[in-house]
């Protein structure tokens, strides 16, 4: 239910799919196969709110998956995953860091987690990295142990391997989200909710330019970060601080929605009215990590 009243609140015309499967890498994967190549709903991206260290995977179920995010950029697909709710540790409890798969497959973008403090007139009063404590979760991120560092990270990566998260958004279920689950008003966090956040947001760009942005990493990367980011320079997860800039905790920053929808049609070549673009700037949303299930 986060999953989807997250992403039907930012994109609210938008039509909303969810795959089920089994709880195994294989159920995954084919869940994955099966929403890129759907006929039917035709979706332009997908929200991943599941994942775990990467050394709970095999190295197959990797290189299948990667295989398939692939695929779906070919397709014009944009997948977006949650970064994970463990902080740098991502819950292993060797005392190293790890970082989540599929968030840290170079062909997705992985979104960690911020708290968001709002103050009035829709204004912000502070934001900065999600860390509650072991107990209170984590915005998931680090190096990647198994992916090199993809061509669009070298100008702010200087790690040689892929670096988690890209981008983020709020996750602290203390300045969380409202839902409604099973008639209950809840309030919810977690880096699950800032993938379906991510995904209706790029939905509305999608709209608003008239075209399938897809596998837009290396878009993001390459635009100025002030045109696009709201930068998260304090906080940590745990081994990582906030810097400025990109950093292994809060990725690029949180979206500025009417800033990012101008700045991607800048760098795409496309063109968007004035008008149109205040719509994008709700986008900007403010407002544990939920069971393995959805891609909407």
């Amino acid at each position: 239910m986060l999953d989807i009243e997250i992403a039907g609140a930012v994109a609210n015309g938008a039509s909303l799919a969810v795959y089920f499967t089994s709880n195994t890498a294989r159920g995954f994967q084919d869940a994955l196969s099966t929403a890129v190549h759907d006929q039917l709903h035709t979706p332009s991206v997908l929200s991943i709110s599941w994942g775990s260290a990467e050394e709970t995977w095999s190295d197959q179920s990797m290189e299948c998956f990667d295989q398939v995010a692939q695929e779906a950029a070919l397709l014009g697909i944009t997948i977006i995953v949650a970064s994970g709710d463990n902080g740098s540790s991502e819950g292993m409890a060797n005392n190293q860091n790890h970082v989540d798969f599929p968030a840290s497959c170079p062909h997705v973008l992985g979104v960690g987690g911020t708290r968001l403090i709002a103050a009035g007139n829709n204004t912000i009063h502070s934001e900065t990295v999600w860390n509650d404590g072991p107990a209170g979760g984590a915005s998931g991120g680090g190096y990647s142990n198994v992916f090199e560092r993809p061509e669009w990270q070298a100008s702010v990566v200087t790690m040689p391997t892929r670096g988690v998260p890209d981008t983020s958004g709020d996750a602290d279920p203390d300045t969380g989200y409202n839902i409604l689950v099973d008639g209950e008003l809840a309030i919810i966090g977690g880096t699950s909710a800032v993938a379906p956040l991510w995904a209706g947001l790029i939905a509305r760009c999608n709209q608003l330019l008239g075209t399938r942005l897809g596998f837009l990493n290396p878009t993001l990367y390459a635009i100025n970060q002030n045109n696009g980011f709201r930068d998260i320079t304090q906080g940590n997860n745990g081994a990582f601080p906030a810097t400025p800039g990109w950093d292994p905790c809060t990725g690029l920053g949180t979206p500025i929605g009417n800033r990012l929808v101008q700045a991607l049609a800048a760098a795409t070549g496309r063109s968007v009215s004035t008008t149109v673009a205040k719509l994008a700037a709700s986008a900007e949303t403010v407002s544990t990590r939920s069971r393995p299930h959805s891609a909407a």
